[in-house]
């Protein structure tokens, strides 16, 4: 049968709020949380840097069947690169812009990434978060959307799930959003310019000196494989933050978006050393409630919303195998104002 979901704003009108506002929330939360502290930011930050550096000394010295565990090791470090961006891109690292921006663009090119490009889907992805037809994250594909494609894209995504390739997802929002700026409103075109050109600039200088003294091989050894490890947690968090059976995408006349953000965002737990290399990225809960908390902070915030909206708060859960195959089995496609239905069950149902 097809599974059904809690709609969010019948949650409300259950627990008695049925006009509740993100501001309520927030207003709960200690002060201290959205506290900017330079010396913890930079701690971070240099401590991204210091787990880089020792992921790169374990590949050059590295044999051959330690390779693994030394992408796996330098990826995921990689990846707090990424987190540092993220704080940088909500202006929650530092308290100048300018900074805010240098350090952004700094810490992301080594991920191609354009700064600038990110920071703004990123906030609209924020600010329309679990909304059908909006939310440009990891979102659900409506059936009669996936109905009206061709059968060649059918299939593609039916594998891409099927085959629980959920972690090459994010290489394609990369490529396929990030570095057009007419994907992006006129005002905003010079921003995402500078962005890409910062991440062209540092490709075609890093790149071919990486290849002229270590080969091809040294190219995918030092660089690509990492940057997969990077993706796929990239990918990873994106789909588990807001993606389970019982988790609903409302239509914009039926969004609230303090519940979306409060019931429709997920905390995981991880690897206690996968947390300290990604700065607790995963405690995502206050980080959807605001962006303005530094992501030193989001534990002292998780505590207290656990305190003061238990109620409200989707089930915690733990990254496993398992996990993944129970999102990428159960939640396929969807039905609005109904849920996630299987492939099986849509192909049944025709």
């Amino acid at each position: 049968m097809t599974t059904s979901i809690i709609n969010s704003q019948k949650l409300g009108e259950d627990l008695g709020e049925p006009n509740l506002k993100l501001k309520d929330i927030i207003k709960t939360l200690p002060r201290e949380c959205f506290e900017k502290n330079s010396r913890k930011a930079w701690t971070q930050a240099m401590l991204s840097v210091l787990m880089v550096a020792l992921g790169y000394c374990f590949l050059a010295i590295s044999p051959w069947f330690l390779l693994p565990v030394a992408w796996i090791f330098t990826g995921t470090a990689l990846t707090g690169f990424f987190v540092i961006g993220h704080d940088c891109g909500h202006r929650s690292f530092a308290k100048r812009r300018w900074v805010n921006d240098l350090v952004g663009h700094i810490f992301m090119a080594p991920l191609i990434y354009p700064f600038h490009s990110w920071r703004i889907k990123h906030n609209y992805h924020h600010a329309h978060t679990n909304k059908l037809d909006e939310d440009n994250a990891w979102h659900p594909i409506r059936t009669h959307v996936f109905a009206n494609w061709t059968p060649f894209r059918q299939f593609a995504f039916e594998g891409f799930m099927r085959k629980r390739l959920w972690w090459v997802g994010s290489i394609g929002h990369w490529a396929l959003v990030h570095f057009d700026a007419r994907n992006f409103k006129t005002k905003d075109q010079s921003s995402v310019k500078l962005s890409v050109a910062v991440v062209v600039i540092f490709a075609a200088i890093a790149f071919p000196l990486l290849i002229a003294t270590t080969g091809i091989w040294g190219f995918v050894k030092f660089w690509l494989l990492p940057w997969m490890v990077y993706h796929f947690w990239m990918s990873t968090f994106t789909i588990v933050h807001h993606t389970a059976s019982d988790v609903p995408f409302n239509t914009a006349n039926k969004w609230n978006e303090a519940l979306a953000q409060l019931s429709g965002t997920i905390h995981c737990d991880y690897p206690r050393w996968v947390e300290i290399f990604c700065h607790d990225i995963n405690v995502h809960v206050p980080h959807h409630l605001s962006t303005a908390i530094p992501s030193y902070n989001l534990r002292l915030a998780y505590s207290s919303i656990k305190e003061n909206w238990q109620p409200y708060l989707h089930d915690e859960c733990e990254f496993s195998w398992s996990l993944m195959k129970q999102i990428t089995n159960q939640c396929q496609l969807y039905k609005t104002d109904i849920g996630y239905e299987t492939f099986d069950e849509y192909y049944a149902g025709k």
